[in-house]
């Protein structure tokens, strides 16, 4: 892999930019591999280049059906934080973040990871009570975290409406100032640029239609697209078409898969200088660099794999942005598009062991899945290679769901599922 430094952007600057080498190789699948990856998101990319870089792996496949950042990777709206409430969901994202400062040298590649910081607003006495509580949870847990009044809010964010009179009036705020956005394109492309220089093959419009396991029930391989590849681990990481994934493996999943909305304006120039989140009004907001207004909206209230955005959604998304931020009215929308999440009961991810050998899974990450994904893959990596859980994703187990030992995160999610 070559290296990109100023003296090499320099050398292609003076030669037309025409000696820059492909990204990443095309392989044709091999017969087996010690570990397949199915999903080539920003999780399953992530883990294949931490089981390589970490743990030694380096005869690893990925598998996409589609092209690399072509599902959910490809169509959220890039936020990062770490304000969650209770101490396991805390250290998960936490450790995400502190990944997430140092990526772009990690994988000698610019990620655009912008820590602009995360207001997070509240509207009624619940909300002010409920982000109090967080504040006060992440400052125990070593994590940014702090109370604005209305008047502070606006001096962070000037284009907040705080007037009393509106439909749902600022009563206060929570910022995060470490929290902030990075390019999800960006960050595909640098893991899988990484995980093929060390050895991984990346191999995409390669589908995968069964599972298939040995008489002891263990994975021995997959059926795709492109033949029979045999492999005795195999760690699934496909979003919100998990259920049907492992549902060749005979594994039902406690999954629900909802379509979640956005959509972004004609660029303009810098004027909105952080991410806004509302709950009570399902929306939220930033600016990308392009100078888009990149807006997000709550999932739909009912289970689909649609990817197409609904105009009612839409529209409620866009009167609540208009109502907390009058200046936008004028402003004209660009595309919108729809993603699919994955949510468990208690909307919390689940990253481990499945009750068949050799079989790992990574999900239910609901609207949280871009912020978590170098952290998810980092721990999704070692239990992988070691066939046990990392400390920080032990207590993110399938089992849970029999045991009790829920991780309610449904207030923490900051947009309603």
């Amino acid at each position: 892999m070559r290296r990109f430094s100023i003296s090499s952007l320099l050398t292609e600057a003076l030669n037309g930019h025409q000696g820059w080498e492909r990204q990443w190789r095309n392989p044709t699948p091999k017969a087996a591999y010690d570990a397949i990856i199915i999903g080539g998101g920003g999780h399953g990319l992530g883990a294949a280049y931490y089981l390589a870089k970490q743990h030694g792996l380096t005869n690893i496949a990925v598998l996409e059906k589609g092209w690399i950042g072509g599902g959910n990777a490809g169509r959220n709206t890039t936020i990062i934080r770490s304000n969650y409430l209770y101490d396991e969901s805390a250290a998960l994202f936490e450790h995400a973040v502190k990944l997430w400062e140092g990526l772009s040298q990690e994988l000698n590649y610019n990620v655009m990871f912008s820590q602009r910081g995360v207001l997070m607003l509240a509207h009624n006495v619940h909300d002010v009570q409920s982000f109090k509580r967080h504040v006060y949870s992440n400052r125990l847990n070593g994590i940014d975290n702090e109370w604005m009044t209305p008047e502070q809010a606006k001096e962070f964010c000037p284009p907040l409406n705080i007037s009393p009179d509106i439909r749902y009036p600022v009563m206060g705020a929570a910022l995060q100032r470490r929290g902030g956005t990075a390019r999800h394109d960006a960050v595909v492309w640098g893991y899988a640029r990484g995980a093929d220089a060390l050895g991984v093959d990346i191999i995409q419009n390669c589908e995968v239609t069964a599972i298939t396991r040995g008489p002891d029930g263990a994975v021995t391989g997959v059926e795709t697209s492109r033949g029979t590849i045999k492999t005795k681990k195999i760690g699934v990481s496909v979003a919100g078409h998990t259920s049907m994934v492992m549902g060749m493996a005979g594994v039902r999943m406690p999954l629900e898969s909802f379509p979640l909305q956005a959509l972004v304006s004609e660029p303009v120039k810098p004027c909105f200088p952080c991410v806004l989140m509302s709950n009570a009004v399902h929306a939220y907001i930033s600016q990308s660099d392009k100078g888009e207004l990149v807006i997000g909206a709550g999932t739909d209230q009912y289970v689909s794999y649609s990817q197409q955005g609904g105009l009612h959604i839409t529209t409620h998304t866009l009167d609540a942005i208009c109502e907390l931020f009058p200046q936008f009215t004028r402003m004209k929308m660009l595309r919108s598009w729809g993603g699919i999440v994955d949510v468990t009961p208690d909307r919390s991810p689940i990253v481990g062991k499945t009750p068949v050998k050799g079989l790992y899974v990574n999900c239910g990450w609901g609207t949280g899945g871009f912020k978590a994904t170098p952290g998810s893959a980092h721990v999704f990596a070692h239990t992988i290679a070691r066939d046990e859980p990392h400390p920080i994703n032990a207590p993110f187990t399938l089992d849970r769901f029999r045991t009790g030992r829920l991780i309610d995160e449904a207030a923490a999610a900051a947009v309603a599922h």
